[in-house]
């Protein structure tokens, strides 16, 4: 019985898969970005300096400091991030504020 019911299967499946794909056209290419937006001014530019024996790496968004990474020949890399945007750096040895939403869906 089971012999019977794989070739009936087998053969209502061979009419499907000898079936030609239909005549696809090619995807046309993608418009060009709008004017400005491939200047690419929004990446960050990456400094890294050596200052004694720490290593500072200086991020920068349209050439205005945002934050500075201060890496310790021995110890943790801690951050000086400018949160007001006026400038006076803070240190922020936090781990970021991520919230997970954690709502119930369906209970039982």
């Amino acid at each position: 019985m089971r012999r019977l019911l794989i070739a009936v299967l087998a053969a209502a499946a061979f009419p499907v898969c000898a079936q030609q794909p239909p005549n696809l056209e090619p995807i046309p290419e993608p418009p060009p970005p709008p004017p400005g937006m491939t200047d690419g001014a929004d990446e960050p530019q990456v400094t890294i300096l050596k200052r004694g024996e720490d290593t500072v790496t200086e991020y920068r968004i349209r050439g205005k400091l945002y934050m500075v990474k201060v890496t310790p020949p021995h110890g943790v890399p801690y951050y000086l991030v400018d949160k007001e945007g006026n400038g006076q750096m803070v240190r922020d040895d936090t781990a970021p504020t991520l919230s997970v939403p954690m709502w119930v869906i369906k209970s039982w």
